[in-house]
């Protein structure tokens, strides 16, 4: 018996180097395989280019970050306002009652 790389089950191989028990397996495997080295592949492209961010505050971007924008501008500041007031309200009404 031997266990399978992707789901940890325990399976009979059919051949000495099988190391996934169905073809699901094996193919969940290959496409993870394949989004993870895709990954690697886009950012060595982005190495040594200077990359500046999209929003408009000109923040020269890491090549590890996936946006085109930094993560500043990412973040809509009027909904952070309407948050923070929620929570002020909340708390208010906690202490009234």
């Amino acid at each position: 018996m031997k266990q399978c790389n992707w789901c940890n089950n325990d399976f009979k191989p059919s051949v000495t180097y099988q190391i996934y028990c169905s073809v699901d397996c094996r193919n969940f495997a290959t496409k993870e395989k394949i989004v993870a080295r895709y990954s690697v592949t886009k950012r060595q492209k982005r190495k040594n280019k200077e990359r500046k961010c999209a929003g408009g505050c000109g923040v020269t971007l890491s090549m590890y970050n996936d946006y085109l924008i930094c993560n500043s501008c990412r973040i809509n500041n009027k909904d952070v306002l309407k948050v923070l007031r929620k929570i002020k309200g909340i708390i208010r009404d906690s202490k009234n009652n």
